[in-house]
């Protein structure tokens, strides 16, 4: 049986009407929460399509360098030219 010492203890340990979230409470942070949630998304794909642009734009330079290392290849042993590198 209980007696007051355990129930002291108990209430000591047990949140109270002020401690416990409402309903109400609980939908508008899940509404914050969600349009913080869309704001980030929205930022982590901003970034996505500016990172990826970037990086086809490296690949297509990097085309492009090998594209004229090759030509200068050609260049010098036509002309007789050592290359060093």
């Amino acid at each position: 049986m209980l007696d007051d010492k355990d129930i002291k203890k108990l209430i000591e340990v047990f949140a109270t009407r002020d401690e416990i979230v409402t309903k109400k409470e609980f939908e508008s942070f899940m509404e914050e929460y969600h349009g913080d949630m869309q704001n980030l998304l929205k930022s982590v794909d901003a970034y996505a399509q500016k990172a990826d642009k970037y990086f086809q734009e490296h690949s297509m330079l990097s085309n492009k360098v090998d594209r004229h290392e090759k030509w200068i290849e050609k260049l010098s042993k036509n002309a007789k030219v050592k290359l060093e590198y």
